[in-house]
Parts: C-alpha cells; sequence; structure tokens
C-alpha cells in the first residue's frame, strides 16, 4: 500500500499569490500616475506640478510690445528756393570783312527808294560818258554799265568808300553797294557797276551816291543818263571831295 494518504488536505499556498498581484497592481498604478504627471508637466512647462517651471520662465523669450511711431506735435514744410543765376552773354568783337571784287546786290527793292538831299555834302561829282572798250576792249560794243573814282581835295585817292546805286534798269530795280579800290582799271580807288550786254538810252532812272561807315551820304544822289551808242556805253564818274 502506499504511504501517501489520499485525505490529507492540500498544501495552502494561496496567500503567497494575493501579496505579489497586489505589488503588480501597485506598480501598474504608479507607473500610469507617472505616466500621467510626465504628460502633464509635458504638454503645461508652467504648471504647478512642474518643479523647475522658473527655469522655463527665464529661457522663453520676452513677448515683443508694438510702440506706433508718431510724428512731432508741430511739422512745417519748409520751402524750396530755387535761384536762378544768369549770365550776361560777353559780345564778341565786331569784325569787319575785306570788301570784295565781285559786285553784290545786298537787296532788291520792290519800289524805287526816293533820292535824298544831302545838305552841304562833303563831296560832289563830274559825269563823263565814254566808249566802254576803253577800259574793257574785249566786250567791244557789248557792255553797259557805270565806273570811275573817289578822290580828296588834293586828288589823292581814297580807299573803301561805299558807293550805291538805286534805281531802275531796262525794267529791272536795282539797289546795289560796291566800295572804292575794287576795280582798278579805273585808277587804285576805282569801282564798277555792271549793267548789262546790250547798251539802251535811259535818263534820271539811276542815281549813284556816296555813303560813309554808318551809311549816312556823303553826296548828294547823282542822276544817271545812259546811251545805247558805242561811244558813250560807259558812264564815268569822279566824286571829289570840297576842300
Amino acid at each position: 500500500m502506499s504511504k501517501y494518504s489520499y485525505d490529507d488536505p492540500a498544501p495552502k499556498r494561496g496567500s503567497k499569490l494575493e501579496i505579489w498581484d497586489m505589488l503588480s497592481i501597485l506598480m501598474v498604478l504608479l507607473t500610469l500616475c507617472m505616466v500621467i504627471y510626465f504628460a502633464t508637466i509635458f504638454i503645461s512647462p508652467l504648471s504647478a506640478l512642474n518643479p523647475f517651471r522658473g527655469a522655463v520662465a527665464l529661457n522663453n523669450p520676452p513677448t515683443p510690445t508694438i510702440t506706433p511711431i508718431q510724428l512731432e506735435p508741430t511739422w512745417t514744410a519748409t520751402p524750396f528756393v530755387a535761384v536762378i543765376v544768369t549770365e550776361t552773354p560777353t559780345l564778341l568783337p565786331t569784325y569787319t570783312l575785306e570788301p570784295s571784287p565781285t559786285l553784290l546786290s545786298l537787296v532788291t527793292p520792290s519800289d524805287t527808294p526816293t533820292p535824298t538831299k544831302t545838305p552841304k555834302a562833303p563831296f560832289t561829282a563830274t559825269i563823263t560818258q565814254i566808249a566802254s572798250t576803253i577800259i574793257h576792249p574785249e566786250s567791244g560794243c557789248n557792255w553797259q554799265g557805270i565806273g570811275g573814282t573817289v578822290v580828296d581835295a588834293n586828288n589823292a585817292d581814297m580807299l573803301r568808300i561805299t558807293i550805291r546805286l538805286v534805281g531802275t534798269y531796262d525794267g529791272r530795280s536795282k539797289n546795289e553797294l560796291t566800295v572804292s579800290s575794287i576795280a582798278p582799271a579805273y585808277g587804285k580807288s576805282g569801282f564798277e557797276f555792271f549793267l548789262g550786254t546790250t547798251p539802251i538810252n535811259s535818263k534820271g532812272n539811276l542815281t549813284l551816291q556816296l555813303l560813309d561807315q554808318a551809311g549816312l551820304p556823303l553826296s548828294d544822289e547823282i542822276e544817271i543818263d545812259l546811251s545805247k551808242d558805242c561811244s558813250e556805253n560807259l558812264v564815268l564818274v569822279r566824286f571829289k571831295k570840297k576842300p
């Protein structure tokens, strides 16, 4: 027979299992509480549960404060005054052109100027009609014009004296200027006005006058008569200053 008795009660082990279970449950609760505690501090670092909330507050950057910019109580615009400096131009010296041997027609007037009488004119004129072949032998009778000289009271030639011819010739207006000394064939103070290649008769339609540098008359208006005769197709005028 077996020495074991089946009637003996089973060993008691229930009290040891209950203690370990309780410890396990306690550890689970503690772990859960720790998780909740740290989660609360993580979500809200400044919470009263955080023992280091003072250090967290120091590390946070300061909250910026917006200060509006204000203008001064009174602001007056300063007007801008522009100063314009005007320089006075310096006039250039007047340059007197040398006379050109080419006869000039400065202005073609629509009306014939009225002859101007000059009282006490310092120059007189002597008029002679000669053949143009004396001065222009190559032209024969196919030339007509006026020429002459200007001299002082001692018959000395006067150079660069202005002579003006005005009037009409063969239906065309004339208003031309020349100066003495540009036609040396007549002398040192010679001058000349060419009129045309076909001599015509004309009486009192042209006048000749001496002018000074200011354009003022030095002689009376001298009337010029023209002839188609080949022996008289050049009108020779000699201006002489009065003593």
